[in-house]
């Protein structure tokens, strides 16, 4: 006879905000169970049902904390695997408004791995987890409810693909069936359909908030003949009003290096590849182009379009059935150029984790609470700040956000001339400090210091001054070990 005291938890798509979520209802479920479109198990490259896969996805400092604290170990197993690291702060050329920042540590560990590759760990230390079964190849049909539809108590899925024969005639297996659940979690990404069945169950809409970036990029992987990184990680200037183009031109697992390059309000890259070679010369750097046009291509440009952001505000509903919680993209999805969003799915497995206790579900009213306040208010608003600060997006510039994109611009130019505040700077944008950190005496008299009276940073190459040793630590390398390197 079944247990019918067992609880489950059913999690709604197995890319990264699905594996952090799975991995927390792990500790409070008897059996967790993610549904997903894809083959998971043992899929090593970009998956069809995660367009996504084939660009940069950066995961920030703060997201590496989480990822760690959840798979203790992971980061160091990812290393192992062959993924350069280094500082956010001190092994990154970053430009902004198209001027190089002092590099100074900072102690913000960089995971330069592709996404299939951190998917790929994830996925595998999430499968080692003796009461979670992955659900692969199937299509989520639907939620299931009690009968006043206050409860979410399951979900309705089908299995792809399965024909039978029946009387000689080949038709499709009816395979639809119910997962019972506890709990459901959407991690289904942009296009959750959870905002479709509220409103079918009567719920109403939740109210959502977009702005038009008109952000396209391409990607393109390369073996370099040539170095132009002198010992730093990642070469990265970034968008500006004067210069609404940017890249990320980073070093990542098996040997390659990774590009994506991007332009916002309708001004995308070609992805011809002499095109796409000229589009490089127009950016703050010339680094970049000098490196690809020399170096082996390994593949085509692949291009992605990203017109708006979009947050569906489910704190602000006035009711919402028991048993259903949504993270990462499903709840928010940022201006990708900042590379928040795996960093905020991590943050928000760990809310939800928060309010697994005493064995009650969580109460969905508190969790969307906190989630809006501690986890993503943060990030949407700084940038929400930058994003408006390009005079093509359409958007409310009130005071108090021209007073805070002039204070941006200050820590910035401060940032290319003082190490102390470009190594402040990139912990706020790394989400390990929150902004108001940059306000306190210590850094604001730095700011308006280098700001007064700060020599210009010439972004000196390493080679030119003294080379940085770049080996790669191994899975026991120790904190000591590192420093001493």
């Amino acid at each position: 006879m079944a247990d019918v005291t067992k609880t489950r938890a059913v999690v709604l798509g197995g890319s990264i905000a699905g594996l952090f979520a799975a991995r927390v209802l792990a500790d409070a479920y008897d059996e967790v169970l993610i549904v997903d479109r894809d083959a998971l198990i043992g899929v090593d490259g970009p998956r069809r049902s995660c367009p996504q896969g084939k660009h940069i996805n950066g995961l920030l400092a703060r997201g590496q904390l989480a990822m760690e604290e959840m798979f203790p170990g992971i980061t160091e197993e990812i290393f192992a695997d062959g993924v350069p690291t280094g500082d956010l702060a001190g092994d990154v050329r970053w430009y902004f408004k198209g001027k190089p920042i002092k590099q100074q540590d900072a102690g913000l560990t960089c995971v330069a791995a592709s996404r299939p590759m951190l998917e790929k760990h994830i996925r595998r230390r999430t499968q080692a987890l003796a009461n979670v079964t992955f659900v692969e190849k199937h299509d989520i049909l639907g939620l299931v409810t009690s009968e006043d539809k206050r409860r979410v108590t399951g979900v309705k899925v089908q299995r792809l693909g399965s024909k039978t024969t029946e009387g000689g005639r080949a038709g499709l297996k009816n395979t639809e069936k119910v997962l019972n659940a506890d709990l459901v979690v959407d991690a289904t990404g942009r296009g959750s359909r959870t905002p479709i069945w509220l409103e079918e169950l009567g719920y109403g809409r939740v109210e959502e908030e977009r702005k038009k970036i008109g952000l396209g990029y391409v990607t393109q992987h390369y073996r370099l003949t040539e170095d132009v990184y002198h010992g730093d990680l990642s070469i990265n200037p970034v968008a500006s009003a004067a210069l609404p183009r940017g890249a990320i031109f980073t070093k990542t697992d098996g040997g390659r290096v990774e590009l994506t390059t991007y332009g916002l309000l309708g001004d995308h890259p070609p992805t011809d590849q002499e095109g796409l070679f000229e589009w490089l010369k127009t950016l703050s750097t010339q680094d970049i182009y000098h490196a690809v046009k020399t170096a082996e291509i390994l593949d085509e440009p692949v291009a992605f379009r990203f017109p708006t952001t979009l947050r569906r505000r489910y704190e602000k509903m006035d009711r919402f059935p028991d048993g259903l919680l949504v993270v990462g993209d499903a709840v928010t999805c940022f201006n990708p150029v900042y590379a928040q969003g795996m960093t905020v799915s991590a943050l928000s497995a760990l809310t939800i984790r928060g309010h697994l206790h005493s064995g009650a579900t969580p109460d969905p009213k508190m969790y969307f609470a906190d989630l809006a306040r501690d986890v993503i208010d943060p990030p949407w608003e700084m940038t929400n700040t930058v994003d408006l600060s390009f005079p093509g997006v359409e958007g409310n510039r009130t005071f108090a956000l021209k007073v805070q994109q002039f204070f941006l611009s200050l820590t910035q130019t401060a940032a290319s001339r003082d190490g102390d505040v470009a190594a402040a700077y990139m912990k706020t944008a790394g989400m390990v400090a929150k902004p108001e950190t940059l306000m306190q005496p210590k850094i604001l008299f730095k700011i308006i210091k280098a700001v007064l009276f700060g020599k210009k940073n010439q972004a000196v190459p390493r080679s030119a001054a003294a080379p940085k040793v770049t080996a790669l630590p191994s899975a026991g390398t120790t904190t000591e070990e590192k420093k001493a390197a």
